[in-house]
């Protein structure tokens, strides 16, 4: 990898930069190294190679001070990541702690972070579905959003192309709402999550639950092998750095295939101040970065720049980007930087219980997390008072229980008694949030963060349609749980706040017109073409599926497309 130096211009030239390191930040140094292009990669946080600073990951249980709980002191101190189901003794070195880079809550909202090289590539849930047309056309159907400027067919190509090498495991399940893709072999439902599948199918016939696509080496194929991954030995401990590769993470796959090209320049303790603007010439040129231990300012420079901070900081990034062109933010003609940001709502899940099956018990692990239920409501036609609507996990285990009666050798005698019970199945949801103006991000006028950068303003909350959204996932789980049998069926509100989704989405989102959006249908700003934002704030709208993989296969299009337009000096 090479030595940044900073002594000159020249050495602080460089074809493409790109900001960020995590997902979609990792497959813009993989295409434009690999096609010979200098790349400098900038990352806020600090390095992490793989599998040397995975540091957890072959603990046992009884290595951890408290068994993997944050201690009580930690959550008093930290009580925004400590609100995250990922975060625990093994994981707290990849999450951002709370005094680390402060921001202003105008409505309760958790902002979960990954500063590292990776980012949260390295902590993420790794389940991946494409989107289809009935996404991608929503909102010019329901009128709730601009249109998108691209369809699934634009898309599709660099779903595979991404797919083949991430490795992604699933089944062709012939769903017009949820498109097969390049699958690996998938990990197998168990008996009850099969039979709930099979009911579905009989009972609900627009209804489905699917073996889960997840980004798992089920089987590898030589592309893995060749970027040195092996396959998933099924552990789930991958929050803690999976030293196989048998999951997808920029550290594990793209990141390394981007440093044997000789093309990269990995740069990590680097804030990305904002981006230079040059008046004359009507286009980037290059990034003010902070170094986040000396505080020093360096400039940096290039034809072409890749915006991959995750959503809220590539809102950030832009809206601190301000010249004289662009007082309110770099390609912000329209005003509408930093609005419209949506989310994934995860505030309901549902449990249960089945006698069924009692010859069979659980045996094992699988990663990809058992089921997943695809959105069935307004696909076709609006159906409901509320827009849109939700995907869903499904999955089902059986556990050893025991009597806790008695006392003394007694309760010793029941608790040492282990005998199967029932199985016990359950289900969230991921519903679609509908982008609103009132849900924006913007910059503090006055405090400033450690390096010198406005603090960043998060004003986003649930809706109406969101309860309504929710309430329809009570009733219609409920109904289908009762129908297939299984009993003490309870539903939960999960007092989630938003963010603790993980899922933000938006502010500088896709559009046909300048007007009403930032970003072309080539991930590029209307009025600076050399600039591409292809992580989650390019959304236009959410969808019900995990977004990861969609990110991927954006940017490895629009780098295409930014490659071809530098060879016709279109940039």
């Amino acid at each position: 990898m090479a030595n940044i130096a900073v002594d000159s211009i020249k050495d602080r030239t460089f074809d493409v930069i790109v900001i960020g390191s995590g997902a979609s930040g990792g497959w813009a140094a993989k295409e434009f190294t690999e096609k010979g292009l200098k790349t400098l990669v900038l990352e806020r946080g600090r390095q992490v190679e793989h599998v040397k600073d995975y540091p957890t990951t072959n603990m046992y249980p009884y290595e951890f001070p408290h068994r993997n709980e944050m201690p009580y002191a930690d959550k008093q101190k930290n009580p925004i990541v400590n609100r995250c189901y990922n975060y625990h003794e093994e994981s707290q070195h990849f999450f951002v702690k709370d005094d680390e880079h402060p921001y202003i809550q105008d409505k309760d909202f958790d902002w979960i972070r990954g500063y590292q090289v990776g980012g949260k590539s390295l902590i993420w849930a790794r389940q991946t579905q494409r989107w289809s047309d009935f996404d991608f056309e929503g909102p010019a159907r329901d009128g709730f959003a601009v249109d998108w400027p691209i369809r699934y067919k634009d898309i599709a190509p660099w779903y595979s192309y991404v797919e083949k090498f991430a490795g992604i495991s699933g089944n062709k399940d012939g769903l017009a709402e949820l498109p097969d893709g390049e699958f690996l072999p998938a990990f197998p439902l168990n008996a009850t999550e099969d039979y709930f599948s099979k009911f579905l199918k009989e009972k609900y016939p627009n209804r489905h639950v699917i073996s889960a696509r997840c980004a798992h080496l089920s089987v590898p194929n030589q592309i893995h092998f060749d970027q040195g991954r092996v396959q998933c030995q099924k552990r789930v401990l991958c929050q803690r750095g999976c030293p196989f590769g048998g999951y997808f993470s920029s550290n594990a796959s793209t990141i390394p295939w981007a440093e044997k090209t000789g093309n990269m320049t990995l740069r990590p303790f680097s804030v990305v101040h904002s981006i230079l603007y040059d008046e004359e010439k009507g286009k980037a040129t290059g990034v003010n970065v902070i170094d986040t231990n000396t505080k020093e300012l360096i400039e940096f420079y290039a034809r072409v720049i890749f915006v991959n901070a995750a959503a809220l900081n590539t809102n950030l990034i832009l809206l601190n980007s301000i010249s004289d062109r662009f007082p309110e933010g770099l390609g912000n003609d329209s005003g509408l930087l930093g609005k419209y940001v949506a989310f994934h709502n995860y505030t309901a899940t549902i449990s249960a219980e089945y006698e069924g099956f009692k010859e069979y018990k659980t045996d094992g692990r699988n990663p990809a997390g058992g089921g997943y239920i695809p959105r069935f409501r307004n696909v076709y036609k609006q159906e409901t008072d509320f827009l849109r609507g939700y995907a869903a996990g499904f999955s089902a285990r059986r556990t050893e229980v025991s009597e806790t009666n008695g006392v003394g050798e007694d309760l010793k005698a029941h608790l040492l008694k282990k005998e199967l019970g029932p199985w016990r199945v359950g289900s969230h949801m991921m519903g679609e949030t509908i982008p609103k103006v009132e849900n924006h991000v913007r910059l503090d006028e006055e405090k400033k963060d450690a390096w010198g950068v406005p603090l960043l303003h998060i004003d986003i909350a649930y809706d109406d349609n969101d309860e309504k959204l929710r309430q329809d996932y009570f009733d219609q789980m409920s109904e289908m749980f009762d129908a297939a049998g299984f009993k003490n069926i309870q539903t939960h509100k999960d007092p989630r706040r938003p963010g603790n989704d993980i899922h933000e989405m938006g502010g500088v989102r896709m559009g046909t017109d300048p007007k009403t959006s930032l970003l072309n249908k080539w991930h590029q700003l209307h009025a600076c073409k050399n600039v591409f934002v292809t992580d989650g704030a390019s959304m236009t709208s959410t969808g019900t599926q995990n977004p990861t993989l969609t990110y991927m296969a954006f940017t490895a299009r629009a780098a295409d497309y930014a490659m071809n337009a530098m060879k016709k000096n279109e940039l």
